[in-house]
C-alpha cells in the first residue's frame, strides 16, 4: 500500500511561512522590500498593536496588473529572476517568490493595486492561502497590502510571540536596516495612530542622524575605498564611542542588511590596542561586490551571505578601517587664549645686530658688613632665665589658655589613656592575586571569586528593592540627556518604571531623548550615560537568566536583566586589593544570600579544595 502522498498546496505555504515569516517583524521586512524593488519613492508603513492586528504598506511604486496580483501569491511566483543563472546577477532584495504566499497562508491579507497605464485597479481578498474575492477597484498608482490577524491559524506560534514593545522593537529594528540602505526614499512608520518615523530624502548622514540622533553622527569618521574586489564605503565610530554591546553594527552587501561574523572581526581588529578588549565600536559600512561573487540564497531571510574571496575582503575591511582611524583620528589641538597677553618678540636677522647688555656692579658691597642699627648681641642677657624654665614643674610651664576658665565654664577634658596598637594575628581570609578569596573550612580550603561574589550579593539587594520599590536616589547636580533610536525607545520606555524603583529619576524630553536628574545612590563614580546604555543592551540581549532564585519568577524578565547589568557595573573588579574586614564582609553577606554557589547568570562563585587533596599534594606517598 502506497503511504506517501503530496501535501495541499495550503499545507505546504503553512509549513514553508514557518521559515520565512517567523514573527511581525517578517512581514514588514518583505512587503517594504517589495515596495523598494517596485521603484517606490515613498513608502508608509502602518502598525496596530506591534503587527497582532494590522500591517500595512502604501507604497507607488510600478503596482501590479490583474494577473499578477493573483499569480503574485502563488509558491515560486517572482518577477525577479527567469532562470537559475539569474541568481548570480541579482540586483533586488527578492527573488525566492516566497514572502506573499508565505504570508497569506498564515494571517488575512488584502492587495489593492494599479498601474500607471491601467484605468483601474484590482482589489484582491486572501485567508489561509485561500482566495476569498476578487474584484475590480479605484486604486491610486502602486500598492497597498494590509495583513491583519497574523498567524490566526497558527495559535501555538501566535501565543509565543512577545509583548508588544518587544514585537514594535523588532519591527523598528527591521525598518531601520532597510531605511540605511535607501536614503534617497520617503519612509514613515506609524504605530497606533502616532507616527514614530518620517524620514524624508537625504544623505546617508543625515539619514543615519534621523534615526540615532544628531549627537550620533558627530562620533562617526567616514569611510570610502575602492578596489577590484568591492567598493567599501560607510561610516565608522571613533575608539570613545566603544561599548560593551554597540548594537549599531551593519554590514550591508548590495544594499542588503547581512550578518557576519568574519567580517566582524574584521573591524574589531582595526581597533586593536585602541579600545579595551571585549568593547565594540558601532559601524554602518556599505560593500558593493560583483553579485557573481556571492551567494545571497542561503536561508529565506537573506541575511546570510557567501563571498567567494572572503579572506581577501577581510584584509580590504580591516585596512580601511585602519586608514580611517588614522586619517580622521581626533587629536586635541592646543588653543592658548593670547588676549589680552604682551608680545612675545621675534627674532627678525634683517635689524643691526643688538650689542649684549652690560653688567654693573657696586665695588664698595660687603656682605659681612652690616648696619650698627641692627646689631644684635649673640647671648641674651636674661640667660639665666632660661634655665629657671626649664627646671620648672611641667604643670607650671603650659602655655595660658586663650578662653579662660571661669566658674561655670565646663571642665577640661580628661587626658586620654594611649591606645595599645593592635596585636597582629592570623587573618581569617587571604586574597590571591587581587582575584580570588581563600579562607580555610572544616573540610579544607574555600576558595571565592571576590566578583562573582559581590554580583551576587548586588543583584539580590537590587531585586529585593524593585520588589519594595524602596532603593534610595542620589540627585545630580547637573541633569544629562540620553538620546536613542526608536526603536531602543520602546524598549527604554518598557524600562522606566523598573528604573524609577531602582534608583533613577528620568524626564522624558521628546524626540527619543531622556533627562537623567538622579542616579541610585552608590554609583557616583560612574558615568550615567554609559550606565544606561549598557542597562539597555543588556536587558535587549536574549540571554536567560539562570532561575535559582524566588524574586525573579515574580517580577518581569526586564526586571532580572537590569539588576544582573546594574550589578555587573558596580561589582568590585578584579586587582582591587581588600582589607581583612572587607573581606570578611563579603563572606559574610555571601553567605546571606539565597544561592552562595553560582552567579545569576549560572557562572560558579566559590569553590572548596578538600583537605585530604592538600594532604595529598603536601605528602604524596602518605
Amino acid at each position: 500500500m502506497d503511504i506517501i502522498s503530496l501535501l495541499p498546496d495550503s499545507v505546504a505555504n503553512q509549513i514553508a511561512a514557518g521559515e520565512v515569516i517567523q514573527r511581525p517583524a517578517s512581514v514588514v521586512k518583505e512587503l517594504v522590500e517589495n515596495a523598494v524593488d517596485a521603484g517606490a519613492k515613498t513608502i508608509h508603513v502602518i502598525i496596530v498593536d506591534a503587527g497582532r492586528t494590522s500591517i500595512q504598506v502604501i507604497d507607488d511604486g510600478r503596482g501590479m496588473s490583474e494577473t499578477d496580483a493573483r499569480l503574485a501569491f502563488e509558491r515560486h511566483a517572482t518577477s525577479k529572476i527567469r532562470k537559475a543563472d539569474d541568481l548570480f546577477a541579482l540586483h533586488t532584495m527578492g527573488f525566492r517568490g516566497e514572502a506573499l504566499a508565505s504570508i497569506a497562508a498564515v494571517a488575512q491579507v488584502e492587495l489593492l493595486t494599479r498601474m500607471a497605464d491601467d484605468e483601474i485597479g484590482t482589489r484582491i481578498q486572501i485567508a489561509a492561502a485561500k482566495v476569498v474575492s476578487q474584484e475590480p477597484a479605484a486604486a491610486p498608482v502602486g500598492s497597498n497590502f494590509r495583513v491583519d490577524n497574523l498567524f490566526y491559524n497558527v495559535p501555538a506560534r501566535r501565543k509565543f510571540l512577545k509583548s508588544n514593545a518587544t514585537e514594535l522593537s523588532n519591527i523598528l529594528q527591521t525598518f531601520e536596516r532597510i531605511v540605511l540602505v535607501y536614503p534617497d526614499i520617503h519612509f514613515t512608520l506609524h504605530h497606533n495612530g502616532a507616527e514614530l518615523q518620517n524620514l524624508r530624502p537625504e544623505s546617508l548622514r543625515q539619514r543615519i542622524a534621523d534615526v540615532y540622533g544628531r549627537q550620533y553622527t558627530q562620533d562617526l569618521l567616514p569611510v570610502e575605498v575602492q578596489t577590484s574586489l568591492c567598493t567599501i564605503t560607510g561610516f565608522v565610530g571613533k575608539p570613545e564611542t566603544a561599548r560593551k554591546k554597540s548594537g549599531h553594527d551593519f554590514f550591508f552587501v548590495n544594499g542588503r542588511y547581512m550578518r557576519h561574523p568574519y567580517f566582524h572581526k574584521a573591524v574589531v581588529t582595526a581597533y586593536d590596542r585602541l579600545v579595551p578588549e571585549g568593547m565594540q565600536v558601532p559601524y554602518f559600512l556599505y560593500i558593493d561586490v560583483d553579485p557573481a561573487a556571492i551567494d545571497v540564497n542561503i536561508h529565506p531571510t537573506k541575511t546570510e551571505i557567501k563571498f567567494e574571496n572572503e579572506q581577501a575582503i577581510w584584509q580590504v575591511l580591516t585596512a580601511t578601517v585602519r586608514d580611517a582611524l588614522g586619517r580622521f583620528c581626533d587629536i586635541p589641538t592646543i588653543d592658548f587664549d593670547v588676549q589680552g597677553k604682551p608680545d612675545i618678540p621675534v627674532f627678525d636677522p634683517s635689524r643691526d645686530v643688538i650689542s649684549a647688555p652690560k653688567v654693573t656692579y657696586n665695588p664698595d658691597y660687603n656682605p659681612f658688613r652690616s648696619a650698627s642699627d641692627s646689631h644684635k648681641p649673640a647671648v641674651p642677657s636674661n640667660w639665666e632665665e632660661l634655665y629657671d624654665i626649664a627646671s620648672a614643674p611641667r604643670e607650671e610651664q603650659q602655655s595660658p589658655s586663650l578662653f579662660p576658665a571661669s566658674e561655670g565654664h565646663l571642665s577640661p577634658a580628661p587626658e586620654l589613656s594611649p591606645v595599645p596598637e593592635p596585636v597582629e594575628g592570623s587573618p581569617l581570609h587571604y586574597q590571591y592575586k587581587g582575584r580570588l578569596i581563600m579562607t580555610a573550612v572544616k573540610s579544607g580550603l574555600m576558595v571565592i571569586d571576590q566578583h562573582r561574589a559581590d554580583i551576587r550579593i548586588r543583584y539580590e539587594r537590587y531585586m529585593q528593592q524593585l520588589a519594595a520599590h524602596t532603593a534610595p536616589s542620589q540627585q545630580l547636580l547637573f541633569p544629562e540627556s540620553i538620546s536613542f533610536s526608536a526603536s531602543e525607545t520602546v524598549l527604554f520606555e518598557q524600562m522606566l518604571p523598573n528604573l524609577t524603583a531602582i534608583g533613577f529619576d528620568l524626564t522624558y524630553l521628546g524626540g527619543h531623548t531622556f533627562a537623567i536628574n538622579g542616579v541610585p545612590a552608590g554609583i557616583e563614580g560612574l558615568n550615567p550615560v554609559t550606565l544606561l546604555q549598557q542597562l539597555l543592551a543588556d536587558s535587549d540581549s536574549d540571554s536567560d537568566l539562570a532561575s535559582d532564585n524566588s524574586h525573579a519568577s515574580l517580577l518581569a524578565p526586564h526586571s532580572s536583566k537590569i539588576a544582573l547589568s546594574l550589578a555587573q557595573s558596580l561589582a568590585i573588579p578584579y586587582g582591587q586589593v581588600l582589607s581583612n574586614a572587607e573581606m570578611d564582609q563579603l563572606v559574610n553577606e555571601l553567605f546571606a544570600c539565597s544561592n552562595v554557589n553560582y552567579t545569576p547568570n549560572g557562572n560558579p562563585i566559590l569553590a572548596i579544595l578538600p583537605q585530604l587533596e592538600i594532604d595529598r599534594l603536601i605528602d604524596p606517598k602518605g
